[in-house]
Parts: C-alpha cells; structure tokens; sequence
C-alpha cells in the first residue's frame, strides 16, 4: 500500500501509511483501540473504499478489481461469526457455496479444513457446543476452504485462553506452511506477534510508528525489552491499556456459543 488514507467527516483514521508484506510472511499490526488497525484491513479486504492512496493485494488493486480481491483472500473478522445454530460442517457448506465451491471438490476441501484444523470429530455437533478455541478454528476453516493466497485475521485469539491461543496459532502456521499463504493480522498480544509474526509494525493515531522483524525492534529497545516495551517507548503507555472492554465482548460472544 501507498499513501493509504481514510477519513470520516473532518476524522483521520489512517494518515497515509505505506507499508509492503512479503509473500508468505506473517505481518502482524499492534496499536491501540483507535490507531486504524481494522480500518485498513477493512480497506485491503474492500469493505471500505479509501479515501486516497492505493493498495494491490494479491496483485490486484482494492479500489478498481474489487471482485479480483475477494476471490484471492481469506477474512476472519474480530467477533465470531459462525452460525451456533448449524454443526460444524453445514457451516462450512455454507462457505463452500459462497466461494462456488461444488460436487467431489467441495466435499474434499470440507474434510481437509476439518482436519486441518483439528474439528473432524466435532463436525456434526452443533456449534453452540463447541469452546470458543473451537469456534475460531472454525471461522478460521470457512476462511480457507477456497485457498487463497492472503489471509486476513483481525484478533484472531481475542478473548481465548492462552492454550486455546495457541492451539489456533500452530493450525494457522500449519496452513501457512501447507498452502504457501501470506497472513496479515491484528493481535493486542504483543507475544503472540513476537513468536509468530516475521514483521511486525506498531500503529498510533492512524500511522505507522515502527515497523520491522520483531527482534529487530526489541534489539533497538534496549537489552531484554519486549514488544510490549517497544511500544510504550514509541507512544508512551502500554499496548493493553483501553483493551478490556474489547476483550470482555469477546469473551461474552464466545461463551454464548457454550
């Protein structure tokens, strides 16, 4: 993206950020409520147009080859998203009709998500059964039963447990790795970005504050600093201030799937 930029009324939500992720690479974006995390991802899956700049995903452009975009990637929005109501599976059908996928195709791309995501057994329980770790490998599942090349997750592990965070992170990586997916995400977890993300980029008030690998930008922090001290260097207070009410509405939505 270049000079990418989105306004609401006299509002600067994102000031002109211009940022590149390689091919196959995790990039991760911090920041606190506010900073323009979900309105770019918003911009680079063409929910929202920009208001000036531009941005290719996949190779093609957001705002003029809409229809080229969406075919090529995957999203797993904040909040969950699966139907509680409908197993495992006929969720999955659902997506597997979205993406047009049919016949001996759609039913082999159904099982292989199942497995890949570790649900195979749970497939036919309805997902209001299902744990909210469950939940999210599944929305995870719906994302990529059509293989695209990018996948988008916006706080894929809000609200999860730290095993529940993790098993949903070594299934991502386990997909990355399989498909040769590029996966761009929002995390307030600054030590799942560290562990997971090749680069990783701190946004504040609608700009890029740094950007880098990493160990590169703890290295630059001083001896034994950490992301989370990285960033309050950067903007001077701590990435989790303001984040609980998020988490709590995270936590309520995947407990109502219980």
């Amino acid at each position: 993206m270049i000079g990418l930029e989105r306004r609401f009324g006299t509002l600067v939500a994102v000031d002109h950020v211009s940022l590149t992720v390689a091919s196959g690479s995790v990039f991760g974006l911090l920041g606190p409520n506010g900073a323009g995390k979900s309105t770019i991802i918003k911009m680079l899956t063409t929910l929202l147009p920009p208001t000036s700049g531009s941005a290719r995903v996949a190779g093609f452009d957001v705002r003029r080859q809409t229809y080229e975009v969406r075919r090529r990637i995957g999203y797993v929005p904040q909040m969950p998203s699966a139907d509680g109501d409908l197993t495992g599976r006929e969720n999955l059908l659902i997506f597997a009709e979205l993406y047009g996928i049919k016949g001996a195709a759609r039913r082999s791309a159904i099982d292989e998500a199942l497995e890949l995501m570790d649900l195979g057994d749970a497939a036919d329980t309805l997902v209001k059964h299902y744990s909210g770790g469950m939940v999210r490998r599944l929305e995870v599942a719906e994302s990529m039963l059509h293989r695209p090349p990018v996948l988008f997750l916006d706080e894929p592990t809000i609200g999860l447990d730290p095993a529940a965070r993790r098993a949903v992170w070594k299934h991502l990586d386990l997909i990355r790795k399989r498909f040769k997916m590029t996966m761009f995400a929002t995390t307030h977890y600054t030590e799942e970005a560290d562990e997971y993300c090749d680069s990783v980029a701190f946004m504040h008030e609608g700009s890029i504050a740094e950007i880098g690998p990493p160990a590169q930008l703890r290295a630059a922090a001083g001896e034994g600093a950490t992301l989370d001290d990285v960033f309050m260097q950067l903007v001077g207070t701590s990435i989790e201030r303001g984040e609980f009410a998020d988490v709590r509405r995270a936590r309520r939505a995947a407990r109502s799937y219980n």
